[in-house]
């Protein structure tokens, strides 16, 4: 069973920023889009960034475009999530997820991903 690895959350101050990491096996790295979700206390999971396996059309949430960005480090087989200009309303378990294919479902956030991480928790105090 392939497993990612999130990494990077912590206890941050508002208007922080963090570097959130999933580590991805190789061989799902290469063939798979890779989809961020968050997870808000009281709130239904969300989608909040994706990119296709070649990197091509990363995409973030509207509410969080301006914040958020999502790149991959083909290396370190990693893609990575950066947060920042972080608040309270943010706090919250960010989770990734590799989809079945290279190329991101469409509508965004939608579809079947077939790998899972476990999370890593971030906490935004004002």
């Amino acid at each position: 069973q392939e497993q990612l690895m999130e990494s990077g959350g912590g206890s941050v101050q508002a208007g922080e920023s963090l570097e959130l990491a999933c580590r991805v096996p190789r061989d799902v790295y290469r063939n798979r889009c890779i989809t961020w979700f968050r997870q808000i206390p009281g709130k239904e999971r969300e989608g909040v960034a994706q990119i296709y396996c070649t990197g091509e059309r990363p995409t973030i949430a509207d509410s969080l475009k301006g914040r958020f960005t999502i790149s991959r480090n083909n290396a370190e087989s990693t893609v990575y999530l950066t947060v920042g200009a972080l608040n309270p309303d943010d706090t919250g378990t960010y989770t990734c997820a590799a989809a079945r294919s290279c190329d991101c479902p469409r509508p965004e956030f939608s579809g079947d991903n077939e790998y899972w991480g476990r999370g890593t928790q971030v906490t935004v105090s004002s």
